[in-house]
C-alpha cells in the first residue's frame, strides 16, 4: 500500500466520485498529517479511481469489503466516507470493529456534528463524526456566532448551489440534507429551533455556492454580533480560503407590538440577523462555482488533521 511515513497517519477514501476525488487531491498536496493509503469505488470505470491510480494511490473497486481484503488493511487509521447515507451503516460497523476512526460526509449522522470551526476539539477521541452538511458548514458557524453573544430563538439558512454541483448522492439525500442540517442548527449551531432549506440553482453558467443566515435572539450589542461573526469567518477561512461575506451584516429590531410567528414556537421579538454568505471552491478537481463540495472536502481534511495530530502525540 505504498511506503509508510511514520509522521504521517494513513487514510482511506470510500466513494471515488466527486468528493472522494477532490478530497484526494487535497490531501496529497495539503496533507501535514496524512497519507493516502486507499481510494475505494465500486465502479473500476470511475475518474476517481483511475486518477488515484495514476498518482500511486492503492485502489480497489470491490467497495468496503475490497477496502477490508487489500494487503496491509491494518495501516490505515483514518477512513472518509463520501457514499451515502443509507450505506454509510454498514460501512461504520465494519470499520469500527477494526478500530479505524470514521469521518462521515454523508447526512448519515451516526456520530456527533462537527464543524472544524467549533467543535473539533471536543470530539478528537469519537471514533466516528459526522460532517453534517456543505450547508450546515457554510452557515451553521454564523448562527453559533451569534448564539455566543445572544441566545437565539430560531435560526434558518438557505444553501443555495449550482445543479450542476450536485451529483447523484447529494440529490439521493435531499431530505437527509435538510433534516440533518435542521438538527445541527440547534445542536452545535446553538439555536431553540432550527430550518435548513437547500436551492438547486439551473442557471447557466453554473452560479457560485450562495448561503443565507437568518437568526432571531434576544436583544443584544450588534457590534458584537458583527464582531462575532467576523472572527468566525476567519476560523471558516483558515482552512476554506473562499469563504467570504458577500456584504455587511444586517440587523433588524422586532419589536414586541409586532412580534413575528415562529412554528413551534410561537410569536416572538427580539433581533433579527441577516448573514449573506458566497463560498468558491479551490478548484482542485471541483469547478471553482461548486464551494459546496469544497467546504465538504476542506472542513473533513481540517478535522483529519487534527486527528492525526492527535494519533502523533499518542504515540511519541
Amino acid at each position: 500500500m505504498g511506503r509508510q511515513d511514520d509522521n504521517k497517519s494513513k487514510v482511506a477514501i470510500i466513494g471515488s466520485g466527486n468528493i472522494g476525488t477532490d478530497l484526494m487531491i487535497k490531501i496529497m498536496r495539503y496533507g501535514k498529517h496524512l497519507q493516502m493509503g486507499a481510494m475505494v469505488g465500486i465502479d473500476p470505470k470511475s475518474d476517481g479511481l483511475a486518477r488515484a491510480e495514476r498518482l500511486g494511490v492503492p485502489i480497489t473497486a470491490g467497495g468496503i469489503d475490497g477496502l477490508l481484503a487489500m494487503p496491509n488493511f491494518d495501516e490505515i487509521r483514518i477512513a472518509f466516507d463520501a457514499t451515502s447515507a443509507g450505506a454509510h451503516k454498514r460501512h461504520n460497523e465494519l470499520l469500527q470493529a477494526k478500530g479505524v476512526q470514521v469521518i462521515d460526509l454523508t447526512p448519515a449522522a451516526i456520530g456527533p456534528y462537527v464543524i472544524p470551526a467549533i467543535n473539533i476539539d471536543e470530539h478528537l477521541d469519537s471514533p466516528n463524526i459526522n460532517m453534517v452538511t456543505c450547508g450546515g458548514q457554510a452557515t451553521i458557524p454564523m448562527v453559533n456566532a451569534v448564539s455566543r453573544v445572544a441566545k437565539v430563538h430560531y435560526g434558518e439558512i438557505i444553501a443555495s448551489i449550482s445543479s450542476k454541483s450536485a451529483g447523484p448522492g447529494t440529490r439521493a439525500n435531499i431530505d437527509e440534507f435538510t433534516e440533518t442540517t435542521s438538527k445541527a442548527i440547534e445542536v452545535i449551531g446553538g439555536a431553540a429551533r432550527g430550518k435548513a432549506i437547500i436551492i438547486l440553482n439551473p442557471a447557466e453558467p453554473p452560479l457560485i455556492m450562495r448561503d443565507t443566515v437568518f437568526t432571531l435572539s434576544e436583544m443584544a450589542d450588534t457590534k458584537a454580533i458583527e464582531q462575532s461573526i467576523a472572527d468566525m469567518v476567519a476560523k471558516v477561512q483558515s482552512y476554506v480560503p473562499g469563504y467570504r461575506l458577500k456584504q455587511r451584516v444586517q440587523f433588524d429590531e422586532i419589536p414586541a407590538s409586532a412580534p413575528l410567528n415562529v412554528p413551534g414556537l410561537g410569536k416572538l421579538s427580539g433581533l433579527k440577523t441577516s448573514v449573506f454568505l458566497e463560498v468558491e471552491g479551490a478548484a482542485h478537481y471541483l469547478p471553482a462555482y461548486a464551494g459546496n463540495l469544497d467546504i465538504m472536502t476542506s472542513a473533513a481534511l481540517a478535522c483529519a488533521e487534527r486527528f492525526a495530530q492527535t494519533h502523533l502525540v499518542e504515540a511519541a
